[in-house]
């Protein structure tokens, strides 16, 4: 069975302002809407708050709290799974550093979690490769451009806003039978 499709909604007013909340899209029948299932499935991995390592520092430094998904604690044996998020969650409270910063630059980091988030669609051949351009776009915000192939064929491009004060995810997919 295909993913459903996750849509943004535009509104989210009783949620932090870095959270983002997705719902399913419903077709006008009103059946769910399964198509674009790989980026449904990329978007699930930038979205979701992966488990951060035991030497990753925390966003609040008085939180012992390493996120994750309880999912992941047994994923590997039970369906033969991987664990789903990003580390993104870890740069929530950060600022926007360059190349000099001890911790290093953050669009180095950004760049970092979005691959370490994607290569398990490139290990299990769900794409064949994919491009992550980073760029400091304003003073309080990173863009990421995301892009994953089957083959020569980019099947799914995602427009990732990191933003310090709000978080926007847009996604453009091909049109239908290009191959997505």
């Amino acid at each position: 069975m295909p993913d459903i499709r996750l849509v943004q909604n535009a509104e989210f007013p009783n949620h932090p302002h870095y959270a983002v909340t997705m719902d399913w899209l419903l077709r006008e029948d009103g059946t769910l809407d399964d198509t674009q299932e790989l980026a449904t499935g990329v978007i699930v991995a930038l979205g979701t708050d992966a488990l951060a390592r035991i030497d990753d520092v925390m966003p609040d430094p008085d939180s012992t709290d390493r996120a994750g998904w309880w999912g992941d604690l047994d994923a590997k044996e039970i369906w033969d799974g991987w664990p789903i998020g990003s580390r993104l969650w870890l740069l929530r409270r950060s600022k926007i550093t360059g190349p000099g910063f001890w911790g290093g630059a953050t669009k180095v980091l950004v760049e970092q979690y979005i691959r370490e988030a994607l290569q398990p669609f490139i290990d299990r051949r769900i794409a064949s490769q994919m491009e992550v351009q980073v760029a400091r776009s304003k003073m309080d915000r990173i863009d990421a451009l995301i892009t994953l192939y089957r083959g020569r064929n980019p099947v799914v491009e995602l427009r990732y806003q990191i933003l310090w004060s709000d978080i926007i995810m847009d996604a453009w997919l091909p049109k239908p039978g290009s191959g997505g």
